[in-house]
Order: C-alpha cells, then structure tokens, then sequence
C-alpha cells in the first residue's frame, strides 16, 4: 500500500512541468498570436488540480497578431527607461520591460495614453508590473500591488475632461492602481490548433482601480466621486476586474493560451492563444540559395549596407518603411547575382524601420527590421 502510494506521489510529481526563465521573451524574439473572440462553449475553469486535460483545439483565429521584442536602445524613449532590457514598439507606443533571472517585468510605456484621449504621457509602474516569475510550479502564488501616476498639464488635455470641475485646476492626475493576484492552480495537458502542450494553469485575477487628482492650492485633490456619468472620465474611472487563466509551457515563449473569462467564470469571452498555423515564420528568415538582402550592421549608426544575394538579373527596388507602413527612402537598381548598397542613415530618426527588396514583377525578395541608433 504504501509502496503503490509513494508511486503515484511520484508519478504525480514528475509529470507537473517547471516553467523557467528560458521561456522570458530576448531580444530579437517574435511571438506570435491568433485571438478567438467568441469561442463557444470551451471549459476551461475547471476546479484546481493536477493531470487535467483542456482541449481548445476547435479555436478560430479570427484575428492574428506579432510581438517583437527589441533591445531597449532601439525606443525614442529608451533613456526615460534607464532599467529596461527589451522594448515592443507598436504604433503608437512604446513598452519597456525588465529581465532578470527569476522575472519578466513590464516598466512602463510612453506613447498614447492608456485611456484613448490622445494624449502622449510617459508611464512608469511603482514598482515594476511582473508578468512572468521564475521558477514557476503548481501551487505557486503572487500577488502584486502596482501604482501608476499621470500628471498632466491643463493645457495638455481636453476641456471635455474638466467638464463638472468648478476651479480650474493647475494640473490633472491620472491614477490607477493594480491589485494582481496569481495562482498556479492546475497542470495538464492544453490541446490548441496545431498543438499538444504540457502546461501549468495560472488563474489571474486582477482589480483596476482608475482615479482622477486635481491640484489646486492645498495640494492633490481627489475629485473621482464627484465625477458623473456626464463627464468623459466618468466611465473610465473606478474599478474593474478581470479573471484570465494562463497556460504556459517549459519550453514555448509564447503563452499557449490566455483566456479572458466572464465575472461568474461561467463564460469564455475571448482567447488569445499560440499561432501555429505557419504565419509564425520570423521574417529574418532566408531560404539557403534564394534570393536574399540582408542590412549590416543591424543596429545601424551612420550608415547601413545591405547586401543582396542570388538575385536573378533585373530591375528592383529597394525601399524603407516607417513603423507605420511609411515609405520613407526608396532607390531602383538594376542588379545581378551579388550586389552591396551602402545607405546613409543622416536623415533617419532613432527607431525601428523595415526594409523591403522588390523585383520588376512586384514579387517581394525579402522584408526584415532594421534598427536605427543614434548617439
């Protein structure tokens, strides 16, 4: 009897996975992601425990998505984030994250605000938001308290946001606390598309608390309670709470799976889950003996050479995007085999650009980043 126990104690044990610090995104990762916005009736909060099976192999990616993450140094805002190891750069915005050998922590962001008035703040967590811990075991738990402050300048916002103020105030404070707590409360296996994984379930909850602070003469005042419905801020102000659970593999840098569930848990509103239906291709990839073009060096300074090779004899051009699709510097070649183009980068801002060869015909020879530093 008890042999067959410390057997099954065993078993038990071995089975459970260890997610550690190999799986924190680096420099140069990309990450990609299909999201399912209505995913039926899938059942996924199953009660805590061990040797589960959650089968989400029926998800549609209705929507897909690409995470790149890059050197710090790459950011306009890098020196506003003296800590930061990696950045995301998207669109509008800048995020910065921290990496260390038992966290993966986001610092802050700097770009468009959090709330959608346009504004352009640059944010900083108090202390820094962890994302990922390390080592990560079933009946592990984490619970975070994070601040963040916004103070912005009356004549930076719209009047539409002071509506319901008497006393115009000197300047506005965005405040917004997270309360997160973790729990690594099952382990199993997570079925998704074109995927088997052995996984740990992590069950995050977290509670958003967004409040608004005027300054006036005595000193920060909050005036949330006195917002109402009527006012812009009225529906962004007070607190939400989300309920994710979180599936993560030993092995995979991408989440295998973030369900986004309803208040009751009753109900799977979204899932975000691992791409592998092929799109996932980093596109720095070239096919050995294809035509290719490739940027050196890359971070680039001053000036940057690309070097093309295996190109049958023709005319192309090779352009330079923006990070929002921008063309930003082109030149038509007529080239042949191998060929080195030496670019100065004078006119570049600091950033993140891609880079893209076309033949005659309109047939893309490669497209890839290219990271512009400078002093």
């Amino acid at each position: 009897m008890l042999l067959a126990i410390f057997s099954a104690l065993f078993f038990s044990a071995s089975a459970q996975v260890t997610v550690t610090a190999a799986t924190f995104p680096s420099a140069g990762d990309t990450l990609d992601y299909a999201l399912d916005s209505d995913p039926g009736g899938l059942t996924i909060a199953t009660p805590p425990g061990g040797n589960q099976t959650w089968n989400l192999s029926d998800l549609q990616a209705d929507e897909t998505s690409r995470v790149i993450y890059l050197p710090a140094s790459a950011g306009v805002h890098s020196m506003d984030y003296p800590n930061a190891d990696l950045v995301v750069i998207g669109d509008n915005r800048e995020t910065y994250y921290d990496k260390t050998s038992t966290q993966f922590a986001r610092l802050g962001y700097a770009g468009a605000d959090a709330s959608s008035f346009g504004l352009e703040v640059v944010a900083r967590f108090s202390p820094a938001l962890v994302e990922r811990k390390s080592p990560l075991q079933f009946f592990d738990i984490t619970v975070q308290t994070v601040d963040l402050s916004l103070p912005l300048a009356t004549d930076q916002i719209p009047d539409s946001l002071l509506t319901g103020i008497v006393i115009t105030p000197d300047s506005v404070r965005v405040r917004i606390n997270t309360n997160r707590l973790d729990v690594v409360d099952g382990w199993g296996k997570c079925q998704i598309p074109g995927g088997n994984y052995d996984v740990l379930r992590v069950k995050r909850t977290e509670y958003r608390t967004t409040a608004l602070d005027v300054y006036l003469l005595l000193g920060w005042v909050d005036i949330t309670s006195l917002l109402g419905n009527g006012n812009t801020l009225g529906g962004f102000l007070g607190t939400d709470t989300t309920t994710t659970f979180r599936f993560y593999n030993q092995v995979e840098k991408e989440e295998i799976a973030v369900a986004t569930m309803s208040n009751d848990l009753a109900t799977v509103e979204q899932v975000r889950f691992k791409n592998n239906s092929g799109t996932s291709a980093s596109i720095e990839a070239d096919s050995p003996g294809a035509a290719s073009i490739q940027a050196y060096p890359n971070p680039a300074v001053e000036w940057v050479r690309f070097n093309c090779a295996n190109l049958p004899q023709g005319d192309y051009t090779l352009k330079i995007f923006n990070i929002i699709g921008k063309v930003v510097w082109k030149e038509n070649y007529q080239l042949n085999g191998s060929k080195s183009i030496r670019v100065e980068l004078d006119d570049f801002k600091k950033g993140t650009y891609l880079y893209s060869l076309i033949d005659g015909q309109g047939n893309i020879i490669g497209t890839k980043r290219l990271v512009v530093l400078k002093p």
